[in-house]
């Protein structure tokens, strides 16, 4: 069966998530839609729909008018399973004493290191990326120089994979939460495939509006893997619920964008405590 993709770019957020509603009401309707900020610099902001339709490209016209986007691209794409090349085509990843691997890979889990169990899914957090590997590396030096965390939570989790890693090498429960339904459901997928069932808790939720997210707080470490745009409208956030001397590790962003994340948490009492460049990706360790 034929897969469709509709993707246009937008120069505001608000105008992206007003048309990605709009797309949910399209005829032939898409089966997904999703919005994402461009990594690139521009700050566009690109929306995109799935379909096994091919979708009304008039339609498709009239909404980038009237949204004020550019015109929409469609394709038509291949028929490949794309969860199975991934599995073929992910090896094992370490970082530090922490092993994320596959379930084909079980077999090649090292004795001694902490294995994180993530199957190739729609959620983000592999540990092949090199924001998702420089988090939890960061975690790994700072388990190493003798930090040890009680109220841990990863915003915008993804795969859990970094909830998952604290709560493996440290005692207390660990919370997590996702704008994403869908990266909530993937989440606790995998939190029970790693037998971390209340060790893990993960909500949906934007940023820590959620009454268990705050509740918690203060916390000595809050994990957030996004993009720069939402760390930074997160800095006060985060100043507001991390403890003193509590510390956070933000990745999501390129080399270029961690100084303006830098400045902006350094505005809310933030102090750097450690930077790792991986590729074209940083992530920045600071403490308050």
């Amino acid at each position: 069966m034929p897969t469709y993709t509709a993707i246009t770019k937008l120069t505001s957020s608000e105008a992206a998530y007003s048309l990605s509603e709009a797309m949910e009401n399209m005829d032939p309707e898409p089966t997904g839609v999703g919005v994402f900020e461009m990594e690139d610099g521009s700050n566009l902001w690109e929306v995109g729909g799935y379909f096994i339709e091919e979708p009304d490209e008039i339609e498709l016209m009239l909404m980038a008018q009237a949204f004020g986007a550019q015109p929409f691209i469609v394709s038509e794409l291949p028929e490949i399973d794309w969860v199975a090349k991934v599995r073929r085509d992910l090896s094992p990843v370490e970082a530090g004493r922490f092993f994320v691997y596959g379930s084909h890979d079980a077999e090649k889990l090292p004795e001694g290191r902490v294995g994180l169990l993530i199957e190739a899914s729609m959620a983000f957090g592999t540990g092949h990326h090199g924001t998702t590997l420089g988090c939890l590396k960061a975690l790994n030096r700072l388990d190493s120089e003798g930090f040890r965390g009680s109220r841990v939570v990863d915003i915008g989790c993804g795969t859990a994979v970094l909830a998952m890693a604290a709560a493996r090498i440290w005692p207390e429960p660990v919370l997590a939460s996702d704008i994403d339904a869908v990266a909530v459901e993937v989440a606790d997928a995998n939190i029970a495939a790693n037998d971390l069932q209340g060790r893990v808790r993960c909500l949906e939720a934007t940023g820590f509006d959620h009454p268990e997210l705050q509740a918690a707080a203060p916390y000595d470490l809050i994990f957030a893997n996004i993009l720069m745009g939402p760390l930074i409208v997160l800095a006060p956030d985060m100043a507001r619920y991390t403890r003193p001397d509590g510390h956070v590790i933000l990745s999501g962003l390129l080399v270029e964008q961690a100084p303006q994340v830098l400045a902006a948490y350094e505005a809310e009492g933030f102090r750097l405590h450690h930077r790792e460049d991986i590729g074209e990706w940083s992530t920045l360790t600071l403490q308050r």
